[in-house]
């Protein structure tokens, strides 16, 4: 018997990294090469939690923080790091910054980053229709289904158990930042203090690496964020204030008759 032919449709994973839950969906037969290779983007996950958190004390990060050299292994990763939130700073303005409140801390690129990096290993490896989500971060590629695109629910951040919409689609990026789980932790970077305008704020697009760090500088923005997503090529946007007005572009690819 083939290993093709040998291989389950389908499996999921659950994770607990980098302080949250990380949940792999995949659709596809699993074949030993995805089976190693789902493990090796479990294994990505702890590793960059090791080298970018800002919670533990003995990270890369927060050595860099305090000004001690960076192990010759982990530079590269952090110098790609680095470059992306150059690019995405500029992108946004300065809406966007890995030393909020003069204090180093690129989380707002690296789980993003991590995310797609680990949906693209799984790619690589023949799984072609997978949804890997962090937290309300995520990935994914291809279907659900044949002919079924995948639906990604996203919370109400003032109505627990509710949904404020419903996102379809395949090949697909969606990020989420807001006040939901962890309070006001995002920071305007041009006041150091936290962005209160927005309740939730929601950006779809291609990849989730810059789709989240345009999330989390879009909800820093708080009111200039509508028009600064209708302009961003190729992103689509949904937001919530805090008085509980919705807004979204014009191409958010809900589901028919999800949402308001």
């Amino acid at each position: 018997m083939s290993e093709a032919s040998a291989a389950v449709r389908g499996t999921r994973h659950v994770e607990h990294a980098m302080g949250t839950v990380f949940s792999f969906d995949l659709r596809d037969p699993v074949t030993p090469p995805v089976r190693r290779a789902l493990k090796e983007a479990v294994a990505w996950l702890h590793h960059v939690d090791e080298v970018f958190s800002t919670y533990r004390p003995g990270s890369v990060i927060s050595r860099l923080g305090r000004g001690e050299p960076v192990p010759e292994r982990c530079a590269p990763e952090v110098a790609e790091v680095f470059a992306l939130c150059e690019e995405v700073a500029h992108t946004t303005g300065g809406w966007f910054s890995h030393t909020p409140g003069g204090r180093l801390d690129p989380s707002g690129m690296v789980k993003g980053w991590a995310i797609e990096r680990a949906s693209r290993t799984l790619y690589e490896a023949g799984a072609h229709n997978t949804c890997v989500n962090g937290g309300s971060d995520v990935q994914l590629r291809g279907a659900a289904a044949p002919g079924t695109p995948w639906r990604i629910g996203i919370a109400h951040p003032t109505r627990p158990g509710e949904l404020a919409a419903v996102v379809t689609g395949r090949d697909l990026a969606v990020a989420t930042s807001g006040t939901a789980e962890r309070g006001a932790h995002v920071v305007d970077p041009h006041t150091g203090e936290p962005a209160t305008a927005l309740a939730s704020l929601t950006l779809t697009g291609r990849g989730l690496t810059r789709t989240d760090a345009y999330a989390t500088a879009a909800f820093a923005m708080g009111a200039g964020a509508r028009d600064w997503v209708e302009a961003l090529d190729g992103h689509e946007g949904l937001g919530i204030t805090t008085a509980g007005e919705i807004w979204r572009t014009p191409g958010f690819p809900r589901a028919t008759g999800a949402g308001p």
